[in-house]
């Protein structure tokens, strides 16, 4: 079993290392300070269970585990925490365990065995299907054996592709493979969908122009992008900037 070991503060990476030591049957593949790190390790080492803290300075672990959900083969998580009360949240991301610290090696080796009867194509669904109470503060691209985290302030709109979404952001755009639909679920409160295939983020539209056929368009504050609305939203769309 490989796992990667995430968590801030390196005298509990060291912990977990010799657990895993006397457990035997395991293959510590690397190590994370952080979120972000985290992300990036999974990509390239592909682990078959990440041991993730919840509490890091920035990402967050279940925010983490939210981004894992979009790779191909999304590892087991099992969730370290020195508190209870991100318990509920961490099994809501299916988590496989959530362990409190100090982490004794019975319980790591019980967590492990039941990560070890877990399928990655079940991981991978389930993780997909979980309900979040907050929105992502980022959202995620795969750039080759890369993961690069775009941060939801920074995006424009999502325009959709067939089976591909692409995120237009602050630095440029990027694919993401998550569904339009979710995406305007999680966050309808900061984006307004003006077409079928199209989101745009409220606070980045600039004035909406008619022509003379009817047509409404949303120009953005930044750049000199036109995108068309649909008729079906425009209402909405209009609503929405009207503050009714």
């Amino acid at each position: 079993m490989r796992l990667l070991i995430v968590d801030d503060e390196l005298p509990a990476r060291e912990r977990l290392r010799d657990l895993l030591g006397e457990l035997g049957d395991c293959e510590v593949v690397g190590e994370a300070g952080n979120g972000n790190d985290a992300l990036t390790a999974c990509a390239s080492l592909k682990p078959d269970v990440v041991l993730l803290d919840v509490r890091m300075p920035g990402l967050w672990g279940v925010e983490v585990a939210q981004h894992l959900a979009t790779l191909d083969d999304a590892p087991a998580i099992i969730f370290t925490s020195a508190y209870g009360d991100h318990a509920i949240e961490a099994f809501d991301a299916q988590a496989i365990g959530y362990l409190l610290k100090p982490i004794r090696k019975e319980k790591l080796a019980r967590a492990l065995k039941h990560a070890g009867r877990i399928s990655s194509p079940r991981l991978t669904n389930a993780t997909r299907a979980a309900s979040i109470d907050r929105c992502r503060e980022y959202v995620c691209a795969k750039l080759g054996e890369q993961l690069k985290l775009i941060p939801v302030a920074d995006i424009y709109y999502f325009v959709a592709d067939q089976k591909y979404v692409t995120v237009h952001h602050k630095n440029g755009k990027n694919l993401i493979d998550e569904p339009l639909k979710d995406l305007g679920d999680e966050f309808a409160a900061e984006f307004i969908r003006i077409h079928r295939n199209a989101l745009v983020a409220e606070k980045h539209i600039g004035g909406v122009e008619r022509d003379a056929e009817g047509q409404y368009s949303v120009r953005l504050r930044e750049g000199d992008a036109l995108l068309p609305v649909s008729r079906r939203h425009a209402s909405e769309l209009l609503r929405r900037i009207r503050g009714d």
